[in-house]
């Protein structure tokens, strides 16, 4: 791609989601949500590769059934109370389309079935695009709406996390299984965003950090299945040591950095008496967990096949910049020390 339409289309989504943050009128947050959309079909469409067209017209038409379902509950919510404001959202009605509609558009189950799918479909520098940047503007709204609708939160996240274990368990293709993770991690934002906004945020930066980690670790070893990081050991031996790390941290796993949002939130929703939702929660973990270990099994304890098509690749030298991985792997391993910082620091 042309380094100056490269130039235009990542200002373009990072323009986008400024709007949004920046917005307290919905037709405004509107345009900033669609001009997010707009600016990423073309980078996932840049090689013509039917699959990769196909991904871009599914990521499309959802995204644009969510933007047409925010519109029309803005203008239900202007048209019953006469306010176009964000936080001033009163009337249930509108309130409940709206999170319907932002759960579409990050993924949430059960509006999750598009997510998979498209993420297949993309170049994994795309895939980390739509897993990360994506989920900023819609949830800057979530978490502006403060959905009153408690009900509805709660069983977004029960449904994400369980869905987003089960999905995975049965998938071979890296990417398919990062989509199910994303689903998951979700889910667990959704869970606690009515009771503290700030462990959400928390939440998401930590999946942030991993999921950019997991993604330039796949990068790096060009793998997009399970059978491809098998070769991974002769590739970078000390990076796929590593990666095992990153992997359980993204289950949650202690002493990680990913038990951290996991610890606060199953404690936030014991104080608010949903033992049986936090149980629920901490069961499908486990379903996630498997296949992390799953990947770290095939990474580190298994040999690639020595048959002529699965013999070792050539070594050359990557083009990757490395201090990106390196920062990233590092605090995605290392940050759990520094939880009651980040506590102190989010505190209401």
């Amino acid at each position: 791609m042309n380094p100056y339409i490269l130039a235009i289309l990542l200002f373009g989504l990072g323009l986008g989601t400024t709007i949004t943050f920046a917005s307290s009128h919905w037709l405004l947050a509107w345009m900033g949500l669609e001009m997010n959309t707009l600016a990423i079909i073309p980078l996932m469409a840049q090689h013509h590769h039917p699959r990769a067209v196909e991904a871009t017209t599914k990521y499309f038409l959802t995204q644009a059934t969510a933007a047409a379902m925010l519109l029309f509950a803005s203008v239900t919510n202007a048209w019953l109370s006469g306010q176009w404001d964000i936080q001033q959202m009163t009337h249930p009605l509108p309130i409940t389309i709206i999170t319907l509609a932002l759960a579409l558009k990050i993924g949430l189950a059960p509006v999750h079935a598009w997510l998979p799918e498209v993420l297949q479909g993309l170049d994994l520098t795309v895939g980390l695009i739509l897993s990360t940047w994506q989920k900023l503007a819609p949830f800057a709204l979530i978490l502006q709406i403060n959905p009153t609708n408690s009900t509805i939160l709660i069983i977004l996240g029960l449904t994400s996390t369980l869905i987003g274990g089960w999905g995975g368990l049965n998938q071979t293709q890296l990417r398919k299984i990062l989509a199910y993770s994303s689903i998951a991690h979700l889910g667990w934002m959704i869970l606690v965003l009515q009771f503290s906004p700030s462990l959400t945020l928390l939440t998401l930066l930590t999946y942030f950090v991993m999921t950019f980690s997991t993604f330039l670790v796949l990068k790096l070893n060009k793998a997009t299945t399970i059978n491809t990081l098998a070769t991974s050991w002769t590739k970078a031996p000390l990076l796929t040591s590593l990666t095992p790390l990153i992997l359980l941290s993204l289950g949650g796993l202690p002493p990680l950095t990913g038990f951290m949002p996991k610890w606060l939130i199953l404690q936030e929703l014991a104080k608010q008496d949903l033992a049986l939702t936090a149980t629920v929660a901490a069961l499908s973990a486990l379903l996630s967990l498997y296949f992390y270990l799953r990947l770290s099994y095939a990474m580190t304890l298994t040999m690639s096949p020595n048959n002529l098509s699965g013999t070792t690749p050539w070594r050359l030298s990557s083009t990757q910049l490395t201090l990106p991985l390196a920062i990233s792997t590092t605090m995605a391993i290392c940050l759990l020390p520094l939880t009651p910082a980040a506590t102190a620091l989010l505190a209401p």
